[in-house]
């Protein structure tokens, strides 16, 4: 199990990047548009820089929902990689089984 503080980080990132995503990918237009001019762009890139850094969507981790493990999580499942297999292995995720060969 993870500890709680970083569970916690994680779920304010989330909220944060919530919160500013309508002006981050705002400015991500204006700045990946090639038809305006050098100030303008340089200008949203200044702006962009004043956001909080956990508004960037690229500073979320994927975790497991059950554990909080941060490595190992398979994203179709949002669970880490012994989670599957032991529920898995139960019967509890539909359309999972044991692979034999």
């Amino acid at each position: 199990m993870a500890k709680v503080s970083l569970i916690q980080r994680e779920l304010k990132r989330e909220q944060l990047a919530a919160k500013y995503s309508k002006k981050y990918n705002e400015l991500k237009a204006v700045i990946n548009d090639a038809k305006r001019t050098e100030e303008e762009r340089y200008a949203a890139r200044l702006e962009l820089q004043k956001l909080p850094r956990n508004a960037y969507p690229t500073r979320q981790r994927n975790r497991c929902e059950l554990t909080g493990r941060p490595r190992g999580t398979f994203r179709k499942f949002g669970l880490a990689r012994s989670k599957i297999r032991d529920l898995a292995f139960k019967g509890d995720i539909p359309g999972v089984i044991k692979a034999s060969w």
